[in-house]
């Protein structure tokens, strides 16, 4: 998870504080964790968390970073047992577990070995990746073919690696929600490498703003448009701004889809999703719309009506289109 190439993908904070709030000024965090940036803010209370909050993200760190050789889950996927794993990692797997099934398996951290073969991972990308050994690898995908048992992790194939990467972040942020709950803030706002919890408001019951950028592929940053949010957690995936191209100039993103064990793009350029869950979960489900594309996202909605989005996508005549619902 600690991983220096993530990339900011849709929402940057807005700001959040005008200057004639001198009265009601809250604590600002900031610093860098999971090889991105991170922001809090909060109001009452004017202590600074910030050693508090840094821990916990070592702790995190230490059990579900794939960038970290001494974390549970690298001495998983090396193949070390006997070991008991830890709360945080029984949760992120649970939660990858129900969330799998929900997908019919387009969300499935079991892919790991595959986003290091296409060179999105810590370890070093196979060359000359070809249908046969992309076929090999998917042999070892397939988060039913793992469980934990005792707070220990079984594999049905030694050779499966976990990256629980496409659902850490959103993680590491209810983690600090709940550590803020439990210092009785009642107004914040953390944010992650562009995910986002919510609570309350500011000051005289202003909704947080939050930014959303246009998929714009050249690197730039613009507003696409603004939301007025409380009381719920956001994420976003896409691919057009985190892609790798070969030296035959061919294109590969970072998504891979568990269906086929590929990295090509969907019609679906970015999904965000709003919910009222843990930010892991809404960051999890946006990685399973990216691998699902426009369609496949449209009737899994039907079923899931908790679960506000914006998807930007390619329709049939080329153009960029919007949906929300």
């Amino acid at each position: 998870m600690k991983k220096a190439t993530i990339i900011l993908l849709f929402f940057s904070l807005f700001t959040l504080v005008s200057c004639d709030e001198t009265d009601n000024q809250p604590l600002k965090l900031q610093g860098l964790v999971f090889g991105t940036t991170y922001n809090i803010i909060y109001y009452d209370s004017d202590i600074d968390y910030s050693r508090e909050i840094n821990q916990l993200f070592t702790e995190i760190n230490q059990s579900i970073s794939t960038y970290i050789d001494s974390s549970y889950v690298s001495r998983i996927n090396r193949g070390e047992d006997g070991f008991l794993v830890d709360t945080y990692f029984k949760e992120v797997f649970l939660k990858s577990e129900r969330i799998f099934r929900e997908t019919n398996g387009y969300f499935d951290p079991t892919v790991g070995d595959l986003v290091n073969a296409w060179g999105f991972g810590p370890e070093t990308p196979l060359n000359n990746l070809d249908s046969s050994k992309v076929k090999a690898l998917m042999n070892f995908v397939g988060f039913d073919n793992v469980e934990i048992k005792n707070d220990k992790v079984y594999k049905k194939y030694p050779e499966t690696y976990f990256d629980f990467n496409s659902i850490g972040k959103g993680y590491g942020l209810d983690i600090v929600a709940r550590f803020l709950d439990s210092k009785a803030i009642e107004n914040y706002l953390v944010e992650i490498g562009g995910e986002v919890r919510l609570k309350g408001t500011k000051p005289e019951g202003k909704l947080w703003t939050v930014q959303l950028d246009n998929p714009n592929t050249d690197g730039t940053r613009s507003a696409y448009s603004y939301l007025q949010l409380t009381n719920t957690s956001m994420a976003s995936s896409g691919n057009y701004r985190k892609f790798r191209i070969t030296p035959e100039g061919e294109k590969y993103v970072h998504t891979i889809n568990p269906k086929t064990g590929y990295a090509v793009e969907s019609n679906l350029l970015s999904a965000t999703v709003i919910a009222e869950l843990d930010c892991a979960d809404v960051d999890a489900y946006a990685t399973a719309f990216m691998a699902m594309g426009f369609e496949k996202t449209l009737k899994f909605l039907e079923t899931k009506t908790s679960l506000k989005v914006i998807l930007i996508y390619i329709n049939d005549e080329g153009e960029l289109t919007e949906y929300r619902n």
